[in-house]
């Protein structure tokens, strides 16, 4: 009995002593191997080393890039496989070893343990991530940009070329990718990083500098002058006032003996010329909508706009050469100025004849006011009323009017054109229709005294008065 109890004892410690150096193995195994029931990223990692689980998940990273934040804050992407950058899991890897090696892996025989990780660095072929940061586009601006400071001529102006500031350093960009690959980090903001910086100035470039700085004060000044063409505002913008600055074919600037922009003469009045083209129309002709629903052309005899080129021309001038930035709206001069200062100098408020319908109507703020039948120039005697727009330019009660082989007294007297005019006429009974082919006036628009007293109140000296057939 005693032997059997001493051979029982001796099997249990053997077999004690077996399954403590089994799990003592199996420790020592774990501690640089993968415990069961492992997985990573959806990898299975049991019994598996550290550089065989980076290798499997370096294959089962789906494919990415490495974004670059140039100085524009745009992102530019490189594809890591195209530069055979990888992730690499190992110092990640470890330190998961560290925590779950040993007795840790009895846990794991319960249930599955699944775990996440992200790669803390990235290795790469470095030579081939430079070549993948030197193909992006705005890397090989960078590099085909010149260095320097010039003023240039562009479309509607001049503009400060710069190629001194806020340069991207290539070596410093690479290293920088290669350090944030190597933390882990694949968005590489590159001014975050210190990869810009700015070359010195030569005295050619400080001189640029000193004209660009005179271009924009000029600019400035010049573009606080509005036009005020009446219905219109016409603003000096930069661009137009960077054309009245005198340049060479190359665009350079031209300056005088002391350093200072010159003006061109020429530029300057060309461009008054122009808005003297645009708003003037005496002796124009102009397309009008009349009332009767067609549209005809007349022509302007003594009413119309004519700008005072000269004095607009010497205004500017000494405006563009003053050192005053003060916002000023300007109303240009006129050698001769409509009603209505605009593009259209009718406007809305003006007397329509339309002799062909023997028809007068008064126009006020584009509302039609009063409408009459009327009496004009006898054609049939060649006394036809002139066509052309005209203006009133006086107004008259209780005249006679005087001629060769007339003498007639109206109350009301409203000039439009040397003698001709619009007036009563209470000689007549009838108007319209076709008595001015046979009866009609000497030249003047007859118009019943009742309608003429209104049109005579309301119409003010100045208004144009369109005639024609």
């Amino acid at each position: 009995m005693k032997k059997m109890l001493r051979f029982l004892v001796v099997f249990l410690l053997i077999g004690l002593f077996l399954i403590l150096g089994g799990m003592l193995a199996l420790t020592w195994y774990y501690s640089s191997n993968f415990p069961v029931n492992t997985w990573i990223n959806g990898v299975y990692c049991t019994g598996k080393s550290v550089e065989q689980v980076n290798e499997e998940l370096v294959s089962a990273q789906e494919a990415s890039a490495i974004v670059i934040v140039d100085a524009d804050r745009v992102n530019w992407e490189i594809d890591m496989q195209a530069v055979d950058v990888r992730p690499d899991f190992t110092d990640a890897l470890k330190a998961y070893l560290r925590q779950n090696a040993s007795v840790h892996w009895l846990h794991n025989l319960q249930k599955p343990v699944s775990s996440q990780l992200t790669a803390e660095a990235y290795v790469a072929d470095w030579e081939k991530l430079r070549a993948g940061l030197e193909g992006l586009p705005f890397v090989a601006e960078e590099k085909d940009m010149a260095v320097g400071v010039r003023v240039c001529r562009e479309e509607g102006g001049f503009c400060l070329q710069d190629g001194n500031a806020h340069r991207l350093n290539l070596e410093k960009a690479s290293a920088y990718l290669e350090e944030c690959l190597s933390r882990g980090q694949t968005t590489i903001d590159l001014l975050e990083g210190g990869c810009y910086e700015d070359f010195p100035d030569s005295d050619s470039d400080r001189l640029q500098r000193d004209i660009w700085a005179q271009v924009c004060s000029f600019t400035d000044r010049g573009s606080r002058i509005v036009y005020d063409m009446g219905t219109e505002q016409i603003s000096l913008t930069p661009d137009i006032v960077a054309g009245f600055l005198e340049a060479g074919p190359d665009g350079s600037l031209s300056l005088d003996q002391e350093g200072k922009l010159q003006i061109s003469e020429t530029a300057v009045r060309g461009w008054i010329e122009e808005l003297a083209a645009a708003y003037d129309t005496c002796g124009s002709e102009r397309e009008f909508a009349a009332t009767r629903g067609e549209t005809v052309t007349v022509q302007y005899v003594t009413y119309g706009t004519k700008l005072d080129v000269e004095a607009e021309n010497a205004y500017l001038l000494e405006k563009l050469r003053s050192d005053s930035a003060q916002e000023e709206t300007h109303v240009p001069a006129y050698v001769q100025q409509g009603y209505v200062r605009g593009l259209d100098d009718i406007g809305g408020t003006y007397i329509e004849i339309d002799m062909t319908e023997q028809k007068m109507y008064y126009y006020a703020d584009g509302e039609l006011a009063l409408e009459t039948d009327i009496v004009t120039g006898n054609t049939g005697r060649r006394m036809g009323t002139p066509q052309g727009i005209n203006f009133v330019y006086a107004k008259q009660r209780n005249r006679t009017l005087r001629g060769a082989d007339y003498e007639s007294f109206v109350k009301y007297w409203v000039p439009v054109k040397g003698n001709i005019g619009i007036h009563d006429a209470s000689w007549r009974s009838k108007f319209g229709g076709e008595i001015y082919k046979t009866n009609g006036s000497h030249g003047c628009i007859n118009t019943p005294t009742n309608m003429m007293s209104q049109l005579y109140e309301m119409v003010e000296i100045g208004t144009p008065v369109i005639m024609f057939y």
